[in-house]
């Protein structure tokens, strides 16, 4: 697992930012990535890699995070020329751990995922019961419209 580091801002760039409550089911985990990914669109920026975190994070969210009537959050922002990602749930007591998954099993490769794709990753403990699993994606080369 990667170490948390914040994005640097520069004089002059844009902070965009979207953050979203959704239930912890799959259907949220999937509203999850209908959303970033049409927030991600409107950014002009990529799409691939942030959609597949954002699924993974967000399955994890609602299969391992899930207490009943707590949503997850999720919440997107740019700085500079970061993308971080943030699913935020209420299962501060289950820390995510990237695992080696038996080949024959039929789950469980969420995080591998999420490791191969993203620049950074890590979590948060946040104030109880949360916690918040981030991922960054550089995206330097990707526009950036103003506002």
């Amino acid at each position: 697992m990667n170490q948390e580091t914040a994005p640097r801002p520069q004089l002059g760039d844009p902070v965009r930012n979207f953050s979203v409550l959704l239930s912890p089911t799959l259907r949220g985990a999937r509203l999850a990535r209908l959303l970033a990914v049409e927030q991600l669109r409107g950014w002009e920026l990529p799409l691939e890699a942030p959609s597949q975190i954002v699924a993974e994070l967000a399955a994890n969210a609602a299969t391992h995070g899930r207490i009943p009537g707590r949503d997850f959050r999720l919440t997107l922002y740019v700085v500079g020329d970061t993308l971080r990602i943030e699913l935020t749930d209420t299962r501060g007591d289950h820390l995510p751990r990237l695992n080696r998954p038996d080949p024959q099993a039929d789950s469980g490769r969420g995080l591998l995922i999420v490791d191969a794709l993203a620049d950074r990753w890590g979590v948060t403990p946040g104030l109880p019961p949360r916690k918040t699993v981030w991922a960054e994606v550089d995206v330097g080369g990707a526009h950036h419209p103003q506002g």
